[in-house]
């Protein structure tokens, strides 16, 4: 289960224009994922900007990093990603019922 403290920390790195788009490109590349150079040459960006933005989602768990000799891939946790995703929508609808206890 999801806390509040780690969905924070998800939503925050994603909550940062480069970072979003750096995961979304990942998410189309499936499982599979991409290396520094091939995200870099997707989004047009130098590899020391990727490698910091990197390391905030590697740092929330959105994303995963294995070396593969000498490159290292990224991957998007989708375990995560879901999990992310479905404490945001878990209550959806419910209802809110605030009573004199609960303003107090």
């Amino acid at each position: 289960m999801m806390t509040q403290s780690t969905a924070a920390l998800a939503l925050a790195a994603l909550g940062h224009e480069t970072r979003l788009a750096i995961f979304r490109l990942l998410v189309k590349a499936g499982p599979d994922g991409l290396n520094v150079g091939d995200i870099g040459q997707h989004l047009s960006m130098a590899p020391s900007t990727l490698a910091h933005h990197l390391g905030a989602l590697v740092e929330a768990k959105l994303v995963q990093q294995e070396r593969e000799g000498r490159q290292i891939l990224n991957r998007v946790d989708f375990g995560m990603m879901n999990q992310t995703v479905t404490f945001l929508t878990a209550e959806c609808c419910v209802g809110v019922t605030l009573t004199q206890e609960d303003a107090a």
